[in-house]
């Protein structure tokens, strides 16, 4: 796997924070808040083509949500 150019990881991030997460996104992390992690594996394998970046997509969503619970309990 490459590494991410800074410019383009900026881009994305504002593209990330401007337009949201997409409906398939946020289906994923209302699995994985109930704690189904496999089933999110399954559902993001059927959207995306690949084990491996299921598997990517699922950390990623899973890095999200920490993240929203840290910024929740932070206020």
């Amino acid at each position: 796997m490459r590494k991410l150019n800074k410019h383009v990881k900026f881009v994305r991030d504002i593209v990330k924070e401007v337009c949201g997460l997409a409906p398939y996104e946020r289906r994923t992390i209302e699995l994985l808040r109930v704690g189904r992690d496999k089933r999110a594996l399954k559902f993001l394998k059927r959207r995306l083509g690949t084990h491996l970046r299921a598997k990517r997509k699922r950390d990623e969503m899973s890095r999200t949500l920490t993240a929203q619970r840290k910024a929740q309990a932070h206020r």
